[in-house]
């Protein structure tokens, strides 16, 4: 069974609440960054267009003959701007305080792991928001003109909105984020296992269907990953690194899986504890003889299913706790074995050749 427990602070924000998943199927991760645009620099716009003045002439007594003598005209060289009124003073900007808690009681507010973004009100043609404002800061201050805003934080996977008005005045605001934190560590036998050894999925469960929304494919074990408060289905693999993954990393069959619920305000940290070991396939004329080469393996569960393929004279994989069956193909003839795999106990398995192997061309001959 799981077994909950509270612990210390972790900081400010948290309590922390560990349990422990062990739970192995033997057939069958806060570190993101959240990353934007660069924010441009906000410049309030001109109210009006200013417009030149004309300077009108005194008046003046003029005779008959004065009036019918014009001012001569003196055209504006071409390429002169014309002439602008003084500069309008620029709009007055206010502040915008910032800060989260976790919970809507949580007097501490949260000191890290916070993406602010500030967005117009208005919409713009298109209907996206004009982004104004961002910062990591936990708790920002931003300047802004008056006006009407959509803040949005954002704290791993938890995210709330609201609505804030500027109106002459500095704002203050504490947003709730509704949210807790998750700490996975993954373990086989006393040692944790790296979290390039694993593959961590989280789910949303729904009724019936504890995989129904993939919220998170590539969970690291060992961070802290923000939560929405609530219900979610960890499915954590390990994988295969060594030889037999021919440079790569294969999932194994070595599979544990955890129902947890987060509360907000608390970090929860779950060991989930595989069951497996690595195992070199060899087959061999004698016991503790020579591997032979040029050699394809099967592994398959009692039942048939087939785990992995893999080629070589001793190549090695890594396999839950359980029974199976190897079999080996060499140079038309199949051999067969059957082996156990305990927690943590690293294995050769030697297939022997028995004087009689199996060999399908003679099968297939008519009687």
């Amino acid at each position: 069974m799981s077994k909950v427990r509270s612990g210390a602070l972790d900081h400010a924000a948290f309590r922390r609440t560990r349990l422990n998943a062990d739970i192995v199927i033997d057939s069958n991760n806060l570190e993101r960054a959240l990353r934007e645009e660069p924010v441009p620099a906000f410049w309030p716009r001109a109210l009006c267009r200013v417009v030149a003045a004309a300077l009108l002439s005194a008046a003046v007594v003029s005779t008959p003959a004065q009036a019918q003598q014009q001012s001569p005209h003196h055209p504006r060289p071409h390429g002169l701007p014309e002439a602008a009124g003084p500069p309008l003073p620029p709009a007055r900007l206010s502040t915008l305080r910032l800060s989260a808690t976790l919970a809507a009681n949580d007097p501490q507010p949260v000191h890290s792991g916070v993406a602010w973004r500030v967005f117009e009100e208005g919409a713009q043609p298109d209907g996206s928001h004009k982004l104004v404002a961002q910062s990591e800061e936990a708790a920002p201050t931003l300047p802004l003109p008056d006006g009407a805003y959509i803040v949005h934080a954002a704290y791993g996977l938890a995210g709330v909105t609201r609505r804030v008005a500027i109106e002459g005045g500095n704002v203050s605001e504490r947003i709730a984020l509704n949210a807790g934190g998750l700490r996975l560590i993954d373990k086989l036998g006393d040692a944790q296992v790296p979290a390039q050894r694993l593959s961590i999925s989280i789910y949303v469960p729904e009724r019936g269907n504890s995989e129904a929304k993939l919220i998170l494919a590539n969970a690291k074990s060992d961070d802290v990953i923000g939560l929405p408060e609530g219900a979610y289905h960890i499915v954590s693999k390990l994988l295969d690194t060594g030889q037999g993954a021919q440079g790569g990393a294969n999932e194994t069959n070595s599979v544990v899986t955890a129902d947890l619920k987060i509360p907000a305000g608390k970090l929860i940290e779950a060991t989930l504890r595989h069951r497996a070991a690595t195992i070199t396939l060899k087959l061999v004329k004698q016991q503790g003889g020579e591997a032979l080469a040029n050699t394809s393996f099967s592994v398959l569960t009692p039942g048939g299913d087939v785990i992995r393929e893999l080629i070589g004279a001793f190549p090695s994989l890594v396999l839950a706790e359980g029974e199976y069956v190897a079999i080996a193909r060499h140079e038309g003839k199949t051999y067969q074995g059957t082996f156990r795999v305990q927690s943590t106990k690293d294995a050769d398995v030697e297939i022997l050749i028995r004087d009689h192997p199996r060999d399908h061309a003679d099968e297939e001959q008519p009687q």
